[in-house]
């Protein structure tokens, strides 16, 4: 089980696949990595020589991935919050942020139906 950037991939599947489970990589990201460490993306994961592994992970080093990402996003929400901009209003109010419609939608931002008061059922 190759472990790159603190996550285990899976064994399975193949390498650009795989790369995509480490957060803050991607589809073309992982290709990317994969053209500059020299390995090819059809290679399982099970397959890969210690010497690729190495390879891949000197390059996944030099992307913010993972804790530092996810450390950076949520010090930029905090700061919108902070400043009440309008996007931080509605991270605040768990409400859609990139302008979407919520009269009729929204449900996995704003969460399940409140029941309404006295209604017979």
């Amino acid at each position: 089980m190759a472990r790159i950037a603190g996550v285990d991939l899976p064994r399975d599947k193949r390498i650009v696949i795989a790369l995509t489970y480490v957060y803050g990589i991607g589809n073309s990201t992982a290709q990317k990595v994969l053209a500059e460490a020299k390995v090819s993306e059809d290679v399982r994961v099970r397959d890969l020589t210690p010497d690729q592994e190495d390879a891949i992970r000197a390059v996944v080093d030099g992307i913010k991935v993972e804790g530092d990402l996810r450390r950076e996003v949520s010090m930029s929400i905090k700061a919108l919050q902070e400043i009440n901009s309008y996007r931080g209003i509605r991270h605040r109010k768990g409400l859609p942020v990139r302008g979407q419609h919520t009269k009729n939608n929204a449900r996995t931002r704003k969460g399940p139906a409140v029941s309404i008061a006295g209604k017979k059922k």
